[in-house]
């Protein structure tokens, strides 16, 4: 792995994408590894209620619930942080698929935000290559043959 990042950090020094050291990624990535998703909570979960169930595992940095902007209630997931990758993993294993305040939560590791939207679904349409034969193709004036 290590070797990948040095590799894949010359690469693009070379051709002047990156002016960093390729540990700039690895420190990226660990600090990604420490924040964990927490999917299936129930609407009366508080942050501090959250923190306190996760801090058995180890020391909790974070507890942060997403709420609806609209309602001012929960969405129903949130994020813990922890200090260490060891403290997380072993909430990783303790708490998925257990109950936590009558409902099954599901727990897994935080993935970075990806794109330039603001949230809400906007962002770059996903490109998906051309239609496979035998696939309807988009509707044209062609395929309509409006003649």
């Amino acid at each position: 792995m290590a070797a990948l990042a040095r590799i894949g950090g010359r690469y693009l020094k070379s051709v002047g994408v990156i002016n960093a050291s390729p540990s700039c990624f690895l420190a990226q990535r660990r600090g990604v590894a420490t924040k964990l998703f927490v999917g299936g909570l129930s609407f009366y979960t508080t942050e501090q209620g959250l923190s306190e169930a996760f801090s058995q595992c180890g020391q909790v940095v974070e507890a942060q619930i997403v709420m609806d902007r609209v309602s001012d209630r929960s969405k129903g997931f949130g994020f813990v942080t922890f200090a260490s990758d060891d403290d997380a993993r072993k909430a990783l294993m303790e708490f998925n698929g257990q109950q936590l305040n009558g409902r099954v939560i599901f727990v897994d590791y935080a993935k970075a935000k990806q794109g330039f939207s603001g949230g809400g679904g906007g962002g770059l349409p996903i490109a998906r290559g051309p239609p496979r034969p035998g696939e309807v193709a988009a509707t044209t004036p062609e395929t309509l043959n409006m003649d």
